[in-house]
């Protein structure tokens, strides 16, 4: 029997960290996260993570396929507070 192939996307959040590392997550997949010294590298890294995060969690695969839509990004914001200490 052959095997379908069906597209999924998601939205990556990458982020530079103190140390100048990059760090990837995918909000939408729980410890689904990498990181990596370039962009090149932590988009292919988290590419695998994804993957592997999927091939273990059955269920959640066979949600992400089944879903017709997937969540719409609106947007990212700095916010600003005072704090006092």
């Amino acid at each position: 029997m052959a095997k379908t192939v069906k597209e999924l996307q998601f939205k990556v959040l990458i982020e530079q960290d103190e140390d100048g590392m990059y760090v990837a997550s995918v909000p939408e997949l729980p410890g689904c996260y990498t990181q990596g010294k370039t962009l090149e590298t932590v988009r292919k890294r988290i590419k695998e993570v994804i993957e592997l995060v999927l091939e273990e969690d059955e269920d959640l695969k066979k949600e992400k396929i089944a879903a017709k839509h997937s969540p719409i990004f609106f947007g990212i914001e700095e916010v600003t507070i005072r704090h006092y200490v």
